[in-house]
């Protein structure tokens, strides 16, 4: 069975667009609007939607944020903003991935593929505690970090911090934020600490042979978690 997408653009020719170039991999729907959109996504089940984010009367970062309240289906936002302060807001408030248009066919569909191979892999192995990335293996109920079935000597908060970021791949944290999560403190005389603990977690995998950096600098706001495929 395909899976079933949900394309949500105010423009015909965007949709027609989309629709070409996904229709032989996926089942697709449609929807002009936000409002038309919320409804598809209470009768019918999709597995990733495909979100644009300027539209009239109801925004795509509205619907987002309506569609997080339900569920956690994965959100490539579309949008001809360039400014990563705009992307940071899509990602802070639940999308999984943005594209800026105009885009590459090709990338698209390696983006839907991507995603929806994240999310199945990510819900299957958070059930009994385990998450698996690629070779990345992090098993919340006895603390353990493993790279390719190798152990890697973390610290309680190096674990902490890793843990995090796999557990919500999709949030940009400040330094502040990672401080009161972590640390349990709001000093912005201890943001250095944040840089330190995250330059020991990326060199400790990276010396256990981890194929990818799973930690990416967001400049001038904090970090996220980055995938095997570079997307953040």
């Amino acid at each position: 069975m395909k899976d079933k997408i949900l394309i949500v653009d105010d423009e015909w020719n965007m949709r027609n667009l989309i629709k070409i170039h996904l229709l032989p991999h996926f089942a697709l729907e449609e929807a002009a609007n936000g409002k038309e959109a919320l409804e598809k996504v209470k009768d019918l089940d999709f597995q990733l939607i495909i979100l644009d984010v300027m539209m009239p009367d109801m925004t795509g970062w509205t619907v987002c944020e309506r569609i997080r309240e339900k569920g956690n289906i994965p959100i490539l936002m579309l949008t001809a903003l360039t400014d990563v302060k705009d992307k940071v807001h899509g990602l802070n408030i639940g999308a999984d991935d943005y594209l800026v248009k105009p885009f590459d066919p090709e990338e698209l569909v390696a983006r839907v593929h991507a995603l929806l191979r994240r999310s199945v892999e990510f819900n299957n192995e958070n059930d009994n505690g385990t998450i698996t990335i690629s070779d990345l293996t992090i098993i919340k109920d006895s603390r353990l970090v493993l790279v390719n079935g190798k152990e890697v000597d973390l610290t309680p908060k190096e674990f902490n911090l890793i843990h995090l970021f796999a557990t919500n791949q999709k949030q940009v944290f400040t330094r502040e934020i990672l401080l009161n999560a972590i640390w349990n403190t709001n000093n912005v005389l201890d943001v250095r600490t944040v840089d330190t603990h995250v330059k020991n977690v990326r060199e400790k995998l990276r010396k256990t042979g981890l194929s990818f950096n799973p930690i990416k600098t967001v400049w001038g706001v904090g970090y996220i978690f980055q995938t095997p495929d570079g997307k953040a």
